[in-house]
């Protein structure tokens, strides 16, 4: 392939899509002095940004494909009621991210992916306390307890495995090893079914719906346009520009694009060499009133359920259904989150549900986010970050920022070429 020409430094950019990554994206863009128009198809924070656990977790950030995925079996991924969901009927495409999903579900293609993520996960905390710094008028909420809770300590080795390859590819976590009395002592929502835990130290978490909604009102208060409605269907790279054309009957040129669209990333990067499936791993959550709210958030691993403290109401979050993003909320997939927490979860009323979501995470095969120019100069991918677009969408933002305005790659996004 012929090298990538070099392209100025522009002054005009558009990012598509209104979610963290892309809003982020507009926010540090504007740090250095460019000009942003923000469109989405639907509008801010309406994909997967909205209603998923909020955590801010770079100490278990870790590559979605894992051995321990491949050990459920067919049976079990096609059950509704499964942790990990694929329906029966699988197109091709999807096929084919399944395909590249369990090749890199192995050991060493997991530490391989591991080690990528590591320098991006030390510095995630910080884009937040920079935002912070310049105006974003949203919170991150200290983990004062982080739990991670087990019916046994057999099942509690799992993450204790876990932690150990994360902390042998470089990355520092701290972490208490405790008995379910002594986790019932830290978090009395906890029942009495839970006899072993592990608590985390240093992690945050938000409200994303809220957060992503301040990210947006700052954007704004920039001088930047966020178009709701505006669904992109043509991007042309003509040269000397971008010409971006949307359903709405817009035909506007620009110096450059981010395609910041999540789940739909292929759709508009395939023109400009991003072959890499981008599959909807759709996630659910639901809010319940509980008579004691947690400090922090609550993780049930084995059940694959996240517990999320938001106000007066807790989130309770979980599932990982590959099917496409546009499919309805399937009810069989919210009741399965509640039957699996029931038993973990003392004075949740999982029966008076309300928030009832669905969101689609753009997972890829090997695990790894999309960020970077595509085989166009003035064309940027940043998506795929499958289950941490929350909390890598910052620094991806910044980064992506730093590569747009100043032509060389960081460091940290040279794995996750949009190319590879």
């Amino acid at each position: 392939m012929p090298p990538i020409e070099s392209a100025p430094a522009p002054q005009r950019v558009a990012v598509v899509g209104a979610g963290m990554v892309g809003l982020a994206t507009a926010w540090f863009l504007q740090e250095r002095g460019v000009q942003v128009t923000v469109l989405d198809r639907t509008g801010v924070a309406a994909g997967a940004s909205w209603g998923n656990a909020g955590w801010l977790t770079p100490g278990i950030t870790t590559p979605l494909p894992e051995p321990a995925v491949l050990r459920y079996g067919l049976r079990a991924v096609l059950s509704p009621s499964s942790p990990v969901y694929v329906p029966p009927r699988a197109d091709a495409r999807l096929l084919r991210f399944l395909t590249g999903f369990a090749r890199h579900s192995t050991p060493s293609k997991w530490r391989t992916a591991m080690r990528a993520f590591v320098p991006m996960n030390r510095r995630a905390l910080e884009s937040f306390d920079a935002l912070a710094a310049g105006g974003v008028g949203a919170m991150t909420h200290e983990a004062k307890s982080f739990m991670a809770a087990y019916r046994t300590e057999a099942e509690r080795s799992v993450l204790l495995d876990e932690l150990a390859h994360i902390h042998s590819a470089g990355q520092a976590i701290e972490f208490d090893v405790l008995t379910g009395a002594e986790a019932r002592e830290v978090e009395p929502s906890l029942s009495d079914n839970v006899g072993a835990a592990i608590r985390l130290h240093d992690q945050r978490y938000i409200n994303p719906g809220q957060y992503v909604h301040a990210l947006a009102d700052s954007v704004r208060a920039r001088g930047a346009s966020i178009v709701a409605g505006a669904d992109v269907t043509d991007i042309r790279d003509e040269g000397t520009g971008v010409r971006v054309v949307t359903s709405a009957g817009t035909d506007e040129r620009y110096d450059a694009v981010v395609l910041a669209t999540g789940t739909w990333l292929g759709e508009l990067g395939r023109r400009f060499g991003v072959r890499t499936v981008v599959q909807a791993g759709r996630g659910y959550s639901f809010s319940v009133a509980i008579e004691h709210m947690p400090a922090g958030p609550v993780y049930f691993p084995a059940q694959r359920v996240a517990c999320t403290p938001l106000g007066d109401r807790l989130r309770v979050a979980g599932m990982m259904e590959f099917r496409r993003a546009e499919a309805p909320l399937d009810r069989r997939r919210i009741s399965a989150i509640a039957e699996a927490a029931r038993p973990l979860l003392r004075g949740a009323d999982l029966d008076a549900r309300a928030d009832e979501w669905v969101g689609a995470r753009p997972c890829t095969p090997d695990g790894l986010p999309l960020i970077g120019r595509t085989r166009s100069p003035r064309v940027f991918a940043a998506g795929g970050h499958g289950m941490w677009g929350i909390t890598l969408g910052p620094l991806t933002g910044e980064l992506l920022a730093e590569q747009i305005t100043g032509g060389g790659q960081p460091v940290e996004l040279r794995p996750f070429d949009p190319l590879r």
